[in-house]
C-alpha cells in the first residue's frame, strides 16, 4: 500500500478580505465555475471574507453563495442602477449602495486587501486594469492575481510580456500581476506578494483619493 499525502491546512492569512472580479456569467467551460467554487471553498478554509461586485448571477453568484455558506462575511457593492434584480439577481450576505461603476470600484478597493479576477468579460477586464494601473503608479499596494482557468488569461498575460518587450511597461513592474491555475496556489502567491512601491507612500496616495471619492459617494447617493 502506497503512503497517503497528509494535507495541510493553511496558515494564518496576512489578508482580511479578498476582493474577487469575475463574470455575471458561467461562461461556457464547467471548469470556470468549478475554479469559482473552489476559490469561495479557499477562502473559507483560510478564514478570508469576500468582497464583490453583488448580485447572485454567473460565476460572482457562484463564488459569494459559496463563501457566505461557509460563514464568513459577504459584502456586495451595488452601483444604484444596477440594483434591479432582474439584472444581477438577489445579492447575498451585506449590499453596500453606491452612485456609480467608479465609486463601486474604490469602494471594493477600499473594503478589501487583496484583489483576484476569475474569467470574465469587459467589466472584469477594465475592474483588473484599473488596479494594476493604481499599483504601477503607487496608488496601492495590494496584490493583484489571476486565477487562469485552463489559460483563460494567457492572450493578457502575452500581452503584458509584450508590452515590456516594446518597452510600455517596465520590467519591474510586471511582477504587479501574479497568475495560477488554482486558487490554493494563486492566493499562496499573494501572501508572498512584495509590493512594487512603498507601503507608506501607497497609503497616503490611497488615502487622498479615498477622501474625495468619499465625499463625492455620499453627495451622488442623497440626490
Amino acid at each position: 500500500m502506497g503512503e497517503e499525502k497528509e494535507t495541510k491546512a493553511p496558515g494564518r492569512s496576512r489578508f482580511k478580505t479578498i476582493c474577487v472580479f469575475c463574470g455575471s456569467s458561467i461562461g461556457k467551460r464547467r471548469s470556470y465555475g468549478d475554479a469559482a467554487l473552489e476559490l469561495g471553498r479557499e477562502l473559507v478554509a483560510r478564514s478570508l471574507d469576500l468582497v464583490y461586485g453583488g448580485g447572485s448571477v454567473g460565476l460572482m453568484g457562484l463564488v459569494s453563495q459559496e463563501v457566505h455558506g461557509g460563514g464568513r462575511r459577504v459584502l456586495g457593492v451595488v452601483p444604484k442602477s444596477l440594483m434591479f434584480e432582474e439584472i444581477i439577481g438577489e445579492t447575498v450576505g451585506e449590499v453596500k449602495l453606491v452612485a456609480d461603476m467608479h465609486q463601486r470600484k474604490a469602494e471594493m478597493a477600499r473594503h478589501s486587501d487583496c484583489f483576484i479576477a476569475l474569467p470574465g468579460g469587459y467589466g472584469t477586464l477594465e475592474e483588473l486594469l484599473e488596479v494594476i494601473t493604481w499599483a504601477q503608479l503607487g496608488i496601492q499596494d495590494k496584490p493583484v492575481g489571476l486565477l487562469n482557468v485552463e489559460g483563460y488569461y494567457n492572450n493578457l498575460l502575452a500581452f503584458i510580456d509584450k508590452a515590456v518587450d516594446e518597452g510600455f511597461i517596465k520590467p519591474c513592474e510586471r511582477s504587479i500581476v501574479v497568475s495560477a491555475s488554482s486558487a490554493q496556489e494563486l492566493l499562496q502567491k499573494l501572501e508572498d506578494y512584495v509590493p512594487l512601491h512603498s507601503a507608506a507612500v501607497a497609503k497616503a496616495s490611497w488615502e487622498a483619493e479615498q477622501v474625495e471619492l468619499n465625499s463625492a459617494l455620499q453627495t451622488e447617493i442623497a440626490r
